[in-house]
């Protein structure tokens, strides 16, 4: 404590009157500590039930029965038990335990308003710093002000209390790690939510932490096959880009990531998918498609759902982005989905307008780019002197009626390397996945594309906007020449060819095949209701004619001309077959 002079003074608190021994040692310690001669001063406090509380400024030294019960508390929760080996530990913390002389500083809840607490005397917290209620429930600091904080709270609101305690733990936030937490689904603060017991975590990473520098990072140019032909010929999408999923609701958004998902079966690739303000329901549907089909062996889910708190789904996608940065920095290609920062930014919002923030366009507080731009700017692909692991970002985010021009969605299409629009009008026509060829875009291009698939895309994104354009101009015609017409139905089998089913990713060759057939008219003749079921028998014919000559697509991403009349050759012999009605394949 301070007097009014500003001199520093101690108070003792205690139950019983200190002996005139007892008082000398605690002199001595503040001499010791303080490097002066500290006033001490003895208050009678009914409520310690036995030792001494000692508060000295914002220091305060805890000796009660209660401060010494919550130490060794403190203590045993640091140490990390082995398998079947809890027993042994306890034993051994007991003994080697000791009463610690470090003061704590404790500070008073002021406040609580929904799920923020206003704390006073807590002088050196720090932004970001991890606070601890006596109830248990935990928070972090969000706002700084002379004489008070606020901080969110990341358990139950109603357990904390105006006039309740609340510890510094000198800690920020942080996120365990590990190789266990793969095929598992954890919470924003990854605890597991999954019921198969705890996770053995090997560190903890803070989820907040700087992007890595311009040196730290190598060119975007090895592909992260999404298996799915609309993106990776037109849209391809590179290891350590920032690629957008964006279009209205129910338009298949989640559904690209998912099937992004499981294209990295058997690739040596992680993924980690964070989940924000959605259904648990969808949340735990969404994990047993993925069980069902081998992809949880490489996946980690981070879920905050549409019924945890604020707080929880403000830091989820940190909390996954550090889980992910674990595996980066082991030298690991990692994808990472956010599903969706639409609703992240709302959480946000909410929290900014409980904390008194100046709301400005569309209720968002005015440091809401930053809030994406800090998380996107982690995903990157290091220097080979950095491990050369990389993280790939797939955000989502939800627009209102094709809006593209929104504050949130404006703002990350600002940030990210390019978007895939998904648009409500294709998906209600049929055209599954529903991707608008002209407003989508990848700014890494070509660069992120293997030969292979560069070759046999060629200028289908030109041609699809040539149809979409003469698509235009001819409904309102009732008289069109053969030319035109023939160029009709060929773009009409274009768009055809790029339906495609959920959880049924291609594998290169296989995009290959069938991209090198239709750009070579192959399939021009085909009637529009029989185009898929064509390109299925197809890709088996080719697949029983030349298997070498698909493995070699896949195993070196190259098409020379010599392969790529071999395919010709191959997709018109069955042309001839399926026109006969003779062998359809395999």
């Amino acid at each position: 404590m301070r007097s009014a002079r500003g001199r520093l003074t101690a108070e003792l608190r205690s139950a019983r009157e200190p002996t005139q021994a007892q008082l000398q040692r605690f002199s001595d310690f503040l001499s010791r500590t303080y490097q002066r001669k500290v006033p001490l001063h003895w208050e009678k406090d009914e409520a310690l039930r036995s030792g001494f509380r000692l508060q000295v400024g914002s220091d305060v030294y805890d000796w009660t029965l209660d401060g010494r019960i919550r130490q060794f508390t403190d203590y045993l929760r640091q140490i990390q038990p082995g398998e079947n080996d809890l027993l042994p530990l306890m034993r051994q913390a007991a003994s080697d335990w000791t009463l610690s002389v470090m003061p704590e500083e404790i500070g008073e809840v002021l406040t609580v308003d929904g799920e923020i607490a206003t704390v006073g005397g807590l002088e050196h917290a720090q932004y970001g710093e991890i606070l601890l209620f006596d109830s248990g429930v935990k928070g972090m600091v969000q706002d700084l002000r002379r004489g008070e904080l606020s901080c969110i709270l990341f358990g139950d609101s109603e357990e904390v209390s105006a006039g309740s305690m609340v510890r510094r733990t000198l800690k920020t936030a942080g996120m365990p790690v590990g190789d266990g937490f793969l095929g598992r689904v954890v919470d924003a603060l990854g605890v597991p939510i999954d019921g198969r017991g705890r996770i053995h975590a090997e560190g903890r990473r803070p989820i907040e932490a700087p992007a890595p520098g311009i040196l730290d990072r190598q060119p975007v140019n090895t592909p992260m096959e999404t298996g799915i032909l609309t993106i990776d010929s037109m849209f391809p999408i590179g290891r350590g880009q920032r690629e957008l999923i964006i279009g209205d609701r129910q338009t298949g958004k989640t559904a690209i990531a998912v099937d992004a998902i499981l294209n990295q079966k058997g690739k040596g690739v992680v993924c980690v998918y964070v989940a924000i303000g959605q259904k648990t329901s969808s949340v735990a549907q969404l994990v047993e498609n993925l069980a069902r089909r081998g992809a949880m062996e490489y996946t980690a889910v981070v879920s905050a759902c549409a019924g945890d708190s604020a707080a929880l789904q403000y830091i989820a996608p940190y909390a996954g982005c550090a889980l992910a940065e674990y595996f980066m920095y082991q030298g690991q290609d990692v994808l990472i989905i956010y599903d969706d920062l639409s609703k992240h930014a709302i959480a946000y919002r909410a929290l900014s307008l409980l904390l008194e923030r100046s709301p400005g366009r569309e209720a968002y507080p005015g440091d809401v780019f930053y809030l994406h731009s800090r998380l996107l700017e982690r995903a990157a692909h290091l220097s080979d002197e950095l491990g050369g692991g990389s993280m790939t970002a797939l955000p989502i985010v939800e627009t209102q009626a094709g809006d593209v021009s929104a504050y949130i969605p404006t703002n990350i299409i600002s940030i990210t390397d390019g978007q895939i629009f998904l648009e409500t009008e294709l998906f209600f026509a049929g055209q599954r996945p529903a991707v608008n060829v002209g407003l989508s875009v990848s700014r890494v291009g070509g660069d992120a594309q293997t030969r292979a698939m560069k070759s046999a895309a060629g200028a289908i994104r030109l041609e699809l906007a040539q149809y979409r354009e003469m698509e235009v101009f001819t409904q309102f015609s009732s008289d069109l020449d053969e030319a035109t017409k023939r160029q009709l139905a060929y773009g009409q089998g274009l768009m055809r060819l790029l339906r495609q089913s959920q959880y049924a990713p291609f594998s290169q060759h296989q995009q290959v095949v069938v991209l090198t057939a239709a750009l070579h008219h192959v399939m021009q003749d085909i009637p529009l209701e029989s185009l898929e079921a064509f390109r299925r028998e197809m890709l088996s014919f080719v697949e029983a004619e030349a298997p070498d000559l698909c493995r070699r697509i896949d195993m070196t991403g190259l098409l020379p001309e010599g392969d790529r009349e071999e395919l010709l050759k191959l997709s018109r012999r069955f042309l001839e077959l399926y026109q006969a009605g003779g062998k359809r394949g395999g």
